[in-house]
Protein backbone atom coordinates (compact mmCIF):
# COMPACT_ATOMS: atom_id res chain seq x y z
CA UNK A 1 0.00 0.00 0.00
CA UNK A 2 1.19 3.58 -0.96
CA UNK A 3 1.76 5.53 2.14
CA UNK A 4 1.01 8.92 2.55
CA UNK A 5 3.39 11.49 1.41
CA UNK A 6 2.54 13.92 4.38
CA UNK A 7 2.49 13.02 8.28
CA UNK A 8 0.24 14.75 9.87
CA UNK A 9 0.47 13.80 13.35
CA UNK A 10 -1.27 16.51 14.75
CA UNK A 11 -3.25 19.28 13.16
CA UNK A 12 -2.99 22.80 14.04
CA UNK A 13 -6.19 23.82 11.94
CA UNK A 14 -9.15 22.41 9.79
CA UNK A 15 -12.63 23.65 8.17
CA UNK A 16 -15.52 21.73 6.18
CA UNK A 17 -18.32 22.92 4.90
CA UNK A 18 -21.22 21.80 2.99
CA UNK A 19 -20.68 24.56 0.48
CA UNK A 20 -17.01 25.30 -1.48
CA UNK A 21 -14.81 27.44 1.03
CA UNK A 22 -13.62 30.42 0.14
CA UNK A 23 -9.70 31.74 0.33
CA UNK A 24 -10.72 32.98 3.64
CA UNK A 25 -11.92 30.04 5.35
CA UNK A 26 -9.06 28.05 3.99
CA UNK A 27 -6.66 30.74 5.17
CA UNK A 28 -8.40 30.84 8.49
CA UNK A 29 -7.53 27.01 8.69
CA UNK A 30 -4.54 26.42 6.74
CA UNK A 31 -2.49 29.32 6.24
CA UNK A 32 0.51 27.34 4.84
CA UNK A 33 -1.78 26.63 1.56
CA UNK A 34 -1.16 30.27 0.90
CA UNK A 35 2.52 30.49 1.85
CA UNK A 36 4.10 33.11 -1.24
CA UNK A 37 7.66 31.39 -1.46
CA UNK A 38 8.69 27.87 -0.25
CA UNK A 39 11.30 27.03 3.13
CA UNK A 40 14.49 28.94 3.42
CA UNK A 41 15.74 25.20 3.07
CA UNK A 42 14.33 24.58 -0.54
CA UNK A 43 16.91 25.19 -3.48
CA UNK A 44 17.16 26.83 -6.94
CA UNK A 45 15.90 24.03 -8.17
CA UNK A 46 12.94 23.65 -6.17
CA UNK A 47 10.18 24.43 -8.80
CA UNK A 48 7.78 27.15 -6.34
CA UNK A 49 4.08 26.90 -7.07
CA UNK A 50 1.69 27.92 -3.99
CA UNK A 51 -1.54 25.24 -3.42
CA UNK A 52 -3.27 28.38 -3.55
CA UNK A 53 -2.52 28.76 -7.39
CA UNK A 54 -2.98 25.09 -7.65
CA UNK A 55 -6.69 25.37 -5.63
CA UNK A 56 -7.63 28.04 -8.62
CA UNK A 57 -6.36 26.22 -10.83
CA UNK A 58 -8.70 22.99 -10.10
CA UNK A 59 -11.78 25.55 -9.53
CA UNK A 60 -11.28 26.82 -12.98
CA UNK A 61 -11.79 22.64 -14.19
CA UNK A 62 -14.77 22.90 -12.05
CA UNK A 63 -13.17 20.95 -8.79
CA UNK A 64 -13.94 22.74 -5.47
CA UNK A 65 -12.57 22.73 -2.20
CA UNK A 66 -14.82 21.73 0.72
CA UNK A 67 -12.22 20.59 3.87
CA UNK A 68 -8.72 22.00 4.37
CA UNK A 69 -5.97 21.33 7.16
CA UNK A 70 -3.25 21.88 8.21
CA UNK A 71 -0.22 19.92 10.40
CA UNK A 72 1.69 21.27 13.65
CA UNK A 73 5.11 22.21 13.37
CA UNK A 74 7.28 22.28 16.08
CA UNK A 75 9.78 23.62 14.57
CA UNK A 76 10.44 27.60 14.85
CA UNK A 77 9.62 29.24 11.26
CA UNK A 78 7.79 25.95 9.42
CA UNK A 79 4.19 26.87 10.58
CA UNK A 80 3.69 28.38 7.30
CA UNK A 81 5.08 26.22 5.13
CA UNK A 82 3.93 23.14 7.05
CA UNK A 83 2.41 20.20 5.16
CA UNK A 84 -1.71 20.67 4.29
CA UNK A 85 -4.64 18.43 2.68
CA UNK A 86 -7.65 19.45 1.23
CA UNK A 87 -10.47 17.63 -0.16
CA UNK A 88 -12.16 18.99 -3.93
CA UNK A 89 -15.51 17.78 -5.37
CA UNK A 90 -16.69 17.93 -9.08
CA UNK A 91 -20.47 18.46 -9.40
CA UNK A 92 -20.49 15.51 -11.87
CA UNK A 93 -19.01 13.25 -8.80
CA UNK A 94 -22.42 13.74 -6.83
CA UNK A 95 -24.04 11.14 -6.66
CA UNK A 96 -27.32 10.81 -4.31
CA UNK A 97 -25.74 10.34 -0.46
CA UNK A 98 -22.08 10.34 -1.66
CA UNK A 99 -19.72 11.85 -3.51
CA UNK A 100 -16.64 11.12 -4.89
CA UNK A 101 -13.57 13.64 -3.73
CA UNK A 102 -10.36 14.15 -4.89
CA UNK A 103 -7.70 14.48 -1.73
CA UNK A 104 -4.61 16.84 -2.47
CA UNK A 105 -1.98 16.59 0.14
CA UNK A 106 1.01 19.40 -0.65
CA UNK A 107 3.86 21.02 1.79
CA UNK A 108 6.41 24.02 0.98
CA UNK A 109 9.08 23.08 3.22
CA UNK A 110 10.25 20.27 1.16
CA UNK A 111 8.71 17.26 3.39
CA UNK A 112 5.76 16.06 1.32
CA UNK A 113 5.27 16.22 -2.73
CA UNK A 114 1.92 17.16 -4.16
CA UNK A 115 -0.03 13.96 -3.60
CA UNK A 116 -3.24 13.06 -5.00
CA UNK A 117 -5.91 10.26 -4.26
CA UNK A 118 -9.40 9.05 -4.52
CA UNK A 119 -11.96 9.71 -1.79
CA UNK A 120 -15.32 9.24 -1.37
CA UNK A 121 -17.63 11.30 1.36
CA UNK A 122 -21.02 10.74 2.72
CA UNK A 123 -23.88 13.04 3.59
CA UNK A 124 -25.35 10.80 6.07
CA UNK A 125 -22.88 11.00 8.52
CA UNK A 126 -20.22 14.13 7.24
CA UNK A 127 -17.67 11.56 6.96
CA UNK A 128 -14.71 11.42 4.28
CA UNK A 129 -13.71 7.63 3.40
CA UNK A 130 -10.50 7.41 1.45
CA UNK A 131 -9.77 4.84 -1.26
CA UNK A 132 -7.33 1.88 -0.64
CA UNK A 133 -4.59 0.40 -2.42
CA UNK A 134 -6.26 -0.61 -5.44
CA UNK A 135 -6.95 2.96 -6.60
CA UNK A 136 -3.78 4.73 -7.48
CA UNK A 137 -2.54 7.66 -6.27
CA UNK A 138 -0.85 10.28 -8.21
CA UNK A 139 2.17 12.37 -6.90
CA UNK A 140 3.92 15.57 -8.54
CA UNK A 141 7.32 16.73 -7.60
CA UNK A 142 8.65 20.43 -7.32
CA UNK A 143 9.86 20.74 -10.64
CA UNK A 144 8.80 21.21 -14.09
CA UNK A 145 4.88 22.13 -14.97
CA UNK A 146 3.49 21.94 -11.44
CA UNK A 147 0.39 22.97 -11.87
CA UNK A 148 -0.65 21.34 -15.60
CA UNK A 149 1.09 17.95 -14.16
CA UNK A 150 -1.51 18.10 -10.64
CA UNK A 151 -4.53 19.52 -12.89
CA UNK A 152 -3.98 16.72 -14.98
CA UNK A 153 -3.65 14.12 -11.91
CA UNK A 154 -7.06 15.38 -10.69
CA UNK A 155 -8.62 14.25 -14.00
CA UNK A 156 -6.14 10.55 -13.61
CA UNK A 157 -8.13 10.48 -10.08
CA UNK A 158 -11.36 11.08 -11.55
CA UNK A 159 -10.86 8.16 -14.27
CA UNK A 160 -10.37 6.07 -11.21
CA UNK A 161 -13.70 6.70 -10.18
CA UNK A 162 -15.37 4.24 -12.26
CA UNK A 163 -13.51 1.50 -10.17
CA UNK A 164 -14.72 3.19 -6.76
CA UNK A 165 -18.11 3.56 -7.89
CA UNK A 166 -17.81 -0.55 -9.01
CA UNK A 167 -16.56 -1.52 -5.95
CA UNK A 168 -19.30 0.53 -3.77
CA UNK A 169 -21.85 -1.24 -5.97
CA UNK A 170 -19.93 -4.78 -5.44
CA UNK A 171 -20.33 -4.11 -1.98
CA UNK A 172 -23.65 -3.10 -1.49
CA UNK A 173 -24.58 -6.68 -3.09
CA UNK A 174 -22.95 -8.68 -1.01
CA UNK A 175 -25.36 -9.72 2.15
CA UNK A 176 -23.25 -10.89 4.67
CA UNK A 177 -24.59 -13.18 8.35
CA UNK A 178 -23.79 -11.92 11.56
CA UNK A 179 -20.67 -13.85 12.15
CA UNK A 180 -19.28 -12.74 8.77
CA UNK A 181 -20.35 -8.52 9.74
CA UNK A 182 -18.26 -9.15 13.11
CA UNK A 183 -15.62 -11.06 11.54
CA UNK A 184 -15.10 -8.44 9.26
CA UNK A 185 -15.46 -5.71 12.57
CA UNK A 186 -12.54 -8.05 14.40
CA UNK A 187 -10.44 -7.77 11.17
CA UNK A 188 -10.33 -4.11 11.56
CA UNK A 189 -10.09 -4.10 15.10
CA UNK A 190 -6.54 -5.63 14.66
CA UNK A 191 -5.75 -2.83 11.58
CA UNK A 192 -6.70 -0.04 14.85
CA UNK A 193 -5.17 -1.80 18.22
CA UNK A 194 -1.79 -4.10 18.86
CA UNK A 195 -2.90 -7.29 19.24
CA UNK A 196 0.02 -7.86 22.03
CA UNK A 197 -1.73 -4.37 23.54
CA UNK A 198 -4.74 -3.62 24.95
CA UNK A 199 -8.04 -4.12 22.61
CA UNK A 200 -10.27 -2.04 24.70
CA UNK A 201 -13.68 -2.81 22.80
CA UNK A 202 -15.36 -6.24 21.38
CA UNK A 203 -15.67 -6.73 18.17
CA UNK A 204 -19.43 -6.32 17.53
CA UNK A 205 -19.65 -2.66 19.20
CA UNK A 206 -17.87 -1.75 15.93
CA UNK A 207 -20.54 -3.07 14.12
CA UNK A 208 -23.04 -1.08 16.21
CA UNK A 209 -25.18 1.33 13.94
CA UNK A 210 -25.43 5.30 15.28
CA UNK A 211 -28.40 6.40 12.80
CA UNK A 212 -30.72 4.22 10.83
CA UNK A 213 -29.79 4.81 7.44
CA UNK A 214 -26.84 2.78 8.69
CA UNK A 215 -28.41 -0.57 9.35
CA UNK A 216 -28.08 -3.04 6.97
CA UNK A 217 -26.50 -6.66 6.64
CA UNK A 218 -24.63 -5.76 3.08
CA UNK A 219 -21.14 -5.78 2.88
CA UNK A 220 -20.95 -1.54 2.22
CA UNK A 221 -23.54 -0.68 5.40
CA UNK A 222 -21.25 -3.31 7.64
CA UNK A 223 -17.84 -1.30 5.92
CA UNK A 224 -19.96 2.34 6.68
CA UNK A 225 -20.34 1.09 10.48
CA UNK A 226 -17.24 -0.34 11.33
CA UNK A 227 -15.55 2.83 9.69
CA UNK A 228 -17.35 5.65 11.02
CA UNK A 229 -17.00 3.77 15.10
CA UNK A 230 -12.87 3.62 14.22
CA UNK A 231 -12.59 7.02 13.09
CA UNK A 232 -14.94 8.71 15.13
CA UNK A 233 -14.32 6.58 18.51
CA UNK A 234 -16.76 7.42 21.16
CA UNK A 235 -17.18 3.86 22.01
CA UNK A 236 -17.02 2.56 25.57
CA UNK A 237 -14.25 0.08 26.86
CA UNK A 238 -12.08 -1.29 29.06
CA UNK A 239 -8.37 0.00 29.10
CA UNK A 240 -5.63 -2.67 30.26
CA UNK A 241 -6.11 -1.79 34.14
CA UNK A 242 -9.56 -2.98 33.62
CA UNK A 243 -11.32 0.49 34.19
CA UNK A 244 -14.18 1.92 32.01
CA UNK A 245 -12.74 4.02 28.85
CA UNK A 246 -14.19 5.83 26.04
CA UNK A 247 -12.60 4.83 22.27
CA UNK A 248 -10.54 8.11 20.80
CA UNK A 249 -11.31 9.75 17.44
CA UNK A 250 -8.13 9.24 15.31
CA UNK A 251 -7.25 12.89 14.38
CA UNK A 252 -3.87 12.01 13.37
CA UNK A 253 -4.24 12.46 9.30
CA UNK A 254 -1.53 9.81 8.34
CA UNK A 255 -3.24 7.48 10.80
CA UNK A 256 -6.42 8.47 9.36
CA UNK A 257 -5.55 7.78 5.64
CA UNK A 258 -3.80 4.52 6.89
CA UNK A 259 -6.47 2.97 8.29
CA UNK A 260 -9.40 4.54 5.68
CA UNK A 261 -6.94 2.60 3.30
CA UNK A 262 -7.17 -0.38 4.62
CA UNK A 263 -10.34 -0.86 5.68
CA UNK A 264 -10.99 -0.04 1.96
CA UNK A 265 -8.94 -2.86 1.02
CA UNK A 266 -10.18 -5.25 3.73
CA UNK A 267 -14.15 -4.44 2.36
CA UNK A 268 -12.88 -5.07 -1.58
CA UNK A 269 -11.06 -8.51 -0.29
CA UNK A 270 -14.34 -9.43 1.24
CA UNK A 271 -16.00 -8.61 -1.42
CA UNK A 272 -14.03 -10.52 -3.68
CA UNK A 273 -14.29 -13.61 -1.85
CA UNK A 274 -17.86 -13.27 -1.23
CA UNK A 275 -18.76 -12.93 -4.92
Amino acid sequence: MAKLAASFKTISGLVRSGSPLSDDQIFNAAPSVFADAPHTSRSARYAYIPTCDVVNGLRTEGFQPFMACQARSRIEGKADFTKHMLRFRHQSQINGDTANEIILVNSHDGTSSYQMLAGCFRFVCHNGLICGSEVEDFRVRHSGDVLSNVIEGAYRIVDEFEQVDSTKDLMQSVILSDEQQNAFANAALLLRYDPDENVPIAAHKLNTARRSGDRGADLWHTFNRVQENIIQGGLRGINRNGGRMSTRQVTGVSENVRLNRALWSLGVEMARLAA
